[in-house]
């Protein structure tokens, strides 16, 4: 028996959830499909479990895509100030941290709880534990799961990118969208640690669950938050936001001491303590193990017996120390899938596809990805309240 809707959507995260909220708040008959046995899964684990919901300075530059300005209209037709409305109207305390960011003061739960009550206050119907076994057009879209099959003049992709695996993530809406007709842009792991090997790898090893902050850089790109070592390499805000820029072969650059003149600072302490050790000089202004191991690596002594010279190179490698990553830890680590469905298969006002009419997908199996605070919850919402309207 095949069941009838207006609008089947594939995937109860982020996205799907707005989307069908939206849609059902329009009148129309909304089932909402998912493999797994529970909604927002990946909403519950964000942020600490308090969830990162938004991000007040949520804008079309803080986003990376092959068409930049393709997520300016959604983001501008449902804004971090609307969903943060929706909030406050179900009395969800919440704190802005740094950055923009907002995040619950209690759990996540209470974002999911949310959404699930708004689906249900429009007549949405959730069936969880469907694994889509087929997706296909003739009059209408079909969808046939392992507990039967159903049609809708609208379907949206909302399954997400591949990003942790181990929540359920898969390639589905990737593959489903290229059945379709629709390109995809180069697809990897976004927002998500770099790995290092031979000597650069050991340091780190030994330096694993220090943290400080630097500024990192990747060509014409820099972000200034914490980095935090790992006995793979590299992890923290800073490594993650600066990641999605990173290609194979390119270096990154830190700055171990962000809006300080190491240069001077060595010099001016030199003339004041000839006799201090270098790596009591460093563990001034670094964390003490990272002092002493960049101390044996530039050659400890008194800091008075070194020229100048060299002080001036130790404060280069301080000011921008060049590291090749050997690549990062992939899907299972990272945050975010970065590209996806390419935008220029769909209309940037409603996210529907352009040669498919009433095919619709939103939040991350579009090629759009946000910077790490609150910014892909943001798209998800934004494009899912896009396709909500149209669906």
């Amino acid at each position: 028996m095949v069941t009838g809707f207006d609008v089947i959507i594939l995937g109860a995260g982020a996205a799907g959830l707005m989307c069908a909220l939206t849609a059902g708040g329009r009148g129309r008959r909304v089932l909402l499909l998912d493999h797994a046995e529970a909604a927002g899964k990946k909403i519950l684990i964000s942020g600490g479990g308090r969830c990162n919901f938004t991000n007040m300075e949520a804008a079309a530059s803080r986003f990376l895509s092959d068409n930049p300005h393709f997520c300016r209209a959604a983001l501008a037709r449902y804004t971090q100030h609307d969903f943060l409305a929706l909030v406050e109207k179900h009395r969800i305390a919440w704190h802005e941290k740094t950055l923009g960011q907002l995040f619950c003061d209690g759990s996540a739960r209470e974002i999911v709880r949310m959404l699930l009550d708004e689906c249900a206050a429009v007549g949405v119907d959730i069936r969880l534990g469907h694994r889509v076994i087929e997706v296909g057009k003739s009059d209408a879209f079909r969808v046939e799961t392992d507990h039967g099959g159903f049609t809708a003049a609208s379907l949206v992709f909302a399954t997400g990118g591949l990003s942790i695996p181990r929540m359920g993530a898969t390639g589905f809406a990737h593959d489903a969208a290229r059945r379709f007709g629709l390109g995809l842009t180069d697809i990897r792991a976004g927002l998500v640690p770099l790995t290092f090997t031979g000597d650069d790898l050991a340091l780190m090893q030994g330096l694993s669950g220090v943290s400080l902050d630097v500024r990192a850089t990747v060509r014409r790109t820099s972000f200034e938050e914490a980095l935090l070592f790992t006995h793979r390499g590299l992890s923290g805000p800073a490594i993650l936001q600066i990641s999605s820029y990173w290609r194979e072969g390119d270096t990154v650059s830190i700055d171990l001491l962000p809006g300080i003149d190491a240069g001077a600072e060595l010099i001016a302490r030199k003339a004041a303590r000839p006799n201090a050790e270098l790596r009591t000089i460093l563990g001034e202004l670094l964390p003490q193990r990272l002092a002493q191991a960049l101390a044996a690596r530039f050659g400890d002594g008194r800091i008075g017996q070194m020229r100048d010279r060299s002080l001036a190179d130790i404060a280069t490698t301080l000011k921008s120390w060049h590291l090749m990553p050997s690549g990062s830890e992939g899907y299972a680590k990272a945050e975010v899938t970065l590209g996806g469905v390419d935008t220029a298969a769909l209309s940037q006002r409603t996210l529907e596809a352009k040669s498919v009419p009433g095919l619709f997908v939103i939040g991350e199996a579009v090629d759009v990805t946000g910077w790490l605070g609150g910014y892909n919850f943001q798209w998800a919402w934004s494009s899912g309240w896009c396709a909500g309207q149209a669906a």
